[in-house]
């Protein structure tokens, strides 16, 4: 069993087809036995980020409908959603500073982070941390997650 955290990027993967796509939907098949962990803000991102697609002509009125509505299905039936509180937003306020991370990165590290925290204190293996964004992988790297790069997998 391996413990994965998604970011908002590496999850729009599985539903706009883009470098790393095959790899993220292989990351889902209940044969890889893995525990897909997201951010409760990732469902706002997601969708967010297939309508710029759109809206950038990127995809079609139907290609993002298609998405969106997968997305919105799978988003509280196949993925495991750990809300905010005030612990994880002081920490991602910490994690934005020392790393000038965006804010909702933060908030996904954070999250990434306390996930992190619970597990290895219950002897789980670490999580694993997948994002496209470079950035906030050099991040997760400086906070001694173990990261991986959809982009890594054409």
């Amino acid at each position: 069993m391996s413990l994965i955290f998604l970011d908002s990027s590496s999850v729009v993967k599985r539903y706009v087809s883009e470098i790393g796509t095959s790899w993220v939907v292989n990351l889902h098949k209940p044969s890889s036995n893995n525990i897909i962990y997201v951010a409760q803000i990732t469902g706002v991102e997601v969708v967010s980020a297939i309508s710029r697609r759109l809206r950038g002509n990127k995809l079609t009125q139907k290609s993002a409908d298609k998405a969106i509505f997968r997305f919105k299905r799978d988003f509280t039936k196949k993925l495991r959603i750990i809300r905010l509180n005030d612990q994880i937003i002081s920490e991602a306020m910490r994690l934005s500073e020392k790393h000038f991370l965006r804010g909702y990165d933060s908030v996904q590290l954070a999250i990434a982070l306390e996930l992190e925290k619970r597990f290895t204190s219950q002897s789980f293996s670490p999580i694993t941390f997948i994002s496209a964004d470079n950035a906030l992988n050099s991040a997760a790297q400086a906070e001694a997650l173990t990261v991986d790069n959809p982009n890594n997998h054409p």
